[in-house]
């Protein structure tokens, strides 16, 4: 997902992203409550907000069409 990922990145530069690993970031995972479902795409809005959760694998144009549909969220 990661390669995805950055393509996504790389085409959307106004894009705001965090990584964070499942093994080490243990306080974001606490936070965000985040199970052993990976990866986990938390979207937050612009006030910190989570409005939409995914897990697993997601097609490129299915995540670009979330980005989209959300970007001034």
């Amino acid at each position: 997902m990661k390669p995805r990922w950055k393509e996504i990145e790389a085409e959307n530069p106004w894009l705001v992203t965090e990584y964070h690993d499942f093994d080490t970031d243990k306080d974001v995972v606490r936070i965000f409550n985040i199970d052993n479902t990976l990866p986990t795409f938390v979207f937050l809005d612009k006030d910190q907000q989570e409005f939409l959760r995914l897990n697993g694998e997601i097609e490129k144009d299915k995540l670009i069409e979330i980005i989209n549909t959300n970007k001034d969220r």
